[in-house]
């Protein structure tokens, strides 16, 4: 059987599966990194739906078509920035993956890819985010059957890395 937590090298935004994630800021229209990148290929219609959705708060997310994407639905969430850890980040981080995951259950998504969420611009450490983003995937799949799998799409060899020693450690219990 095929696990139901796979993690993969590429682009984000040549993914054809029923919702790829976007790693937005608070106002969803558009920036650097992959919100720049999802935002672009999905054309200005994905412009457009998002400044109908007057933003999103860090930690949840808010859900618009693919549009020129191979995506059917682009689902987006604000990460938090790192200020040492002292500021809830670890928690709205895993509201993050959480929020997302509710939306792609609600709007029927059997499939789901997420970049890894705040770890570029927002400085989130790598390791910290990965076990994270596993941990609180893996813990939302066990009482949602109709995902039938998710794949974190990380951009460069070092983030896949991180998210493949993250799913490891899950599996072997530590």
């Amino acid at each position: 059987m095929e696990k139901r937590i796979q993690i993969i090298r590429g682009d984000i935004t040549r993914q054809a599966v029923d919702a790829i994630v976007n790693a937005a800021n608070c106002s969803l229209l558009g920036g650097g990194g992959v919100d720049g990148a999802i935002h672009r290929a999905a054309g200005p219609e994905l412009l457009a739906e998002c400044r109908t959705l007057h933003g999103c708060e860090t930690g949840k997310a808010k859900i618009t078509g693919g549009y020129r994407l191979p995506a059917k639905y682009v689902i987006h969430t604000p990460g938090p920035v790192w200020h040492g850890g002292g500021r809830g980040e670890e928690e709205l981080l895993a509201s993050c993956y959480c929020s997302c995951l509710e939306l792609a259950s609600e709007n029927g998504c059997r499939t789901v890819d997420f970049p890894s969420i705040s770890t570029g611009v927002y400085h989130f450490p790598l390791d910290k985010a990965s076990r994270i983003a596993i941990k609180t995937i893996s813990a939302y799949l066990a009482g949602h059957p109709e995902i039938e799998r998710v794949r974190m799409v990380c951009f460069d060899a070092g983030t896949e890395s991180a998210y493949l020693t993250a799913l490891a450690e899950l599996e072997a219990g530590l």
